[in-house]
């Protein structure tokens, strides 16, 4: 086997998705304590004085305790090279994960037990099946009550329409959480608290059957209990089958508490055991293969500002092929142009660590002196191919963009546009206006709150948002074969245009959508744009 197979085989990609607060961040932090990338985890709430988690790097998430942005780890564990998405858990954010699952090659979705399924674990498990990847699921939270086990599971599979097979199960919950029993090596592992944010902690393993031993730690009611599910587990559960999780029609659940970092390793341990090495990747010349081919990859993501001292453009790759070499020529396939890729970084949050190498599977951060676009494919310059485009969704909520100081007008318009082009929020333009009429689109409303913080924070600009009553947006398909003055519309309707010139259509009502079909023959109208 090459050098080039033995990398790219011990790598693993993967997201983690989940609804606020079921504890996905404390997840992250306790996997890079295993890798040795921290020493000491990080809390995500807390007084102010708290070390923050170090996946939640921007200010705003510091002082909210949430994440807004998905943020890139590498690490090194039992001989593997872990890469971990972290997405930002909030609705409002969910194009910004959906971007991100694009880069992934499996999913880890983090359950709070006492909560179960809850509306943004359902809005992010649709994006994992319209991928179709692994997914994995930690039910998190059993240090505190939760919901019983069996309902759970029931629910998972009901609501994600997924099958569950249990690799492991808890003894209780909350104050009588006893630990979790182990069904592949039929022991049961004792409930022990290392919750400073460290990784020792004796692990006691007993065998199921020395119920002595167990009723002398767990009590003979917690024990008769456990035997009791065992027993139904065994008979009703879904037999493990790596192939259907592989095409993400099962998925595997662990349980444990990532706050007192108990059953956390175990299920990293398992994960990595089970899901994949990178994938080939689609593109319009067929399927690439990560082992076989050169070096490709493709933008999934564009953050500013990551660096107050620098203010600069970092653009976020998924490399699906080959090797990566700081020195290479590598060609901008959608810009046309053969250039090397600047500053070439590996990122660990808002640290950062210039590299010299790195292969498929790997996400790396190069600086974007303004040329990349999301979604934008790179190869070797003898090379062209693109990979599948990244949908651009339609936003749910618009605002008309004022500034409080109009001598800043310059600040302004650089601040807007380069958040926009992040992906973060989309801008238009009144349809036969320059850009002195701006308005700002946006997914969930907290992105306008985060708009403002930034353009203040970053910029130095102070605005004032103008909420506007549509609520539908449209791309017109085929808009070479209509003049946009003569389109007939209702009195609802906006036009406008996008960051590119590409008009749109915006509407207070639903209805005015079908209406305006009718009234222009052979108009084709979508609800996204691939970039």
């Amino acid at each position: 086997m090459s050098n080039l197979t033995q990398e790219i085989n011990r790598r693993r990609t993967f997201a983690i998705i989940s609804h606020p607060d079921a504890g996905k961040t404390t997840l992250t932090e306790k996997f890079l304590l295993y890798g040795g990338a921290i020493n000491l985890a990080g809390s995500v709430k807390g007084k102010a004085t708290a070390r923050h988690a170090v996946s939640d790097w921007m200010e705003i998430e510091k002082e909210r305790g949430i994440s807004v942005t998905s943020s890139v780890l590498q690490f090194e564990y039992g001989g593997y090279c872990i890469n971990i998405l972290d997405t930002p858990g909030h609705q409002d954010f969910s194009e910004d994960t959906y971007r991100t699952l694009m880069a992934a090659d499996s999913a880890v979705m983090v359950i709070d037990g006492s909560k179960g399924v809850e509306a943004q674990t359902r809005k992010l498990f649709k994006v994992c099946v319209m991928r179709k990847i692994p997914i994995f699921t930690f039910i998190n939270k059993m240090d505190r009550d939760a919901n019983d086990t069996f309902d759970l599971l029931d629910e998972i599979e009901k609501e994600l329409g997924i099958a569950t097979c249990p690799k492991n199960w808890p003894i209780g919950s909350g104050k009588g959480f006893k630990g979790i029993y182990d069904r592949d090596k039929r022991c049961v592992i004792i409930y022990s608290d290392t919750e400073k944010g460290t990784k020792e902690g004796e692990t006691i393993e007993i065998p199921v059957e020395d119920e002595e031993r167990l009723c002398g730690y767990i009590g003979r009611e917690a024990l008769d209990k456990l035997l009791e599910e065992i027993e139904l587990l065994d008979g009703a559960s879904a037999g493990f089958d790596l192939e259907e999780v592989r095409r993400g029609d099962l998925t595997p659940v662990f349980f444990g508490s990532a706050l007192t970092n108990f059953g956390v390793e175990i299920f990293l341990q398992h994960f990595l055991e089970m899901t994949t090495t990178p994938l080939p990747r689609k593109a319009d010349s067929g399927l690439v293969d990560p082992a076989e081919n050169n070096f490709s990859a493709f933008v999934f993501k564009i953050q500013a500002n990551m660096n107050k001292a620098h203010r600069d453009r970092i653009a976020f790759m998924r490399i699906c092929s080959g090797k990566f070499e700081a020195s290479m020529e590598v060609k901008h396939v959608q810009g046309g142009k053969i250039m090397r890729l600047s500053q070439p970084q590996q990122i660990m949050a808002s640290e950062r660590k210039i590299l010299e190498e790195a292969y498929a599977g790997d996400i790396i951060g190069v600086f974007d002196p303004g040329v990349f676009s999301i979604g934008d494919t790179l190869c070797m310059p003898k090379e062209d191919f693109t990979y599948e485009g990244i949908p651009t969704f339609a936003p749910e909520h618009f605002a008309r963009v004022r500034q409080v100081d109009t001598m800043k007008r310059k600040q302004f318009v650089k601040g807007i546009t380069q958040i926009a082009q992040e992906g973060a929020i989309q801008i238009f333009q009144e349809y036969n206006t320059g850009m002195e009429e701006i308005i700002v689109g946006v997914v969930g409303v907290l992105q306008f709150d985060v708009l403002k913080y930034r353009l203040n924070n970053e910029y130095n600009v102070e605005i004032r948002l103008e909420p506007l009553p549509y609520e539908y947006i449209r791309w017109i398909e085929n808009k070479e074969e209509f003049d946009l003055d003569k389109l007939t519309g209702t009195s609802d309707m906006k036009k406008v245009k996008d960051m590119r010139g590409n008009p749109l259509l915006l509407f207070v009502n639903e209805w005015s959508v079908g209406m305006t079909i009718d009234r222009n023959k052979g108009l084709i109208l979508t609800e996204f744009s691939r970039n």
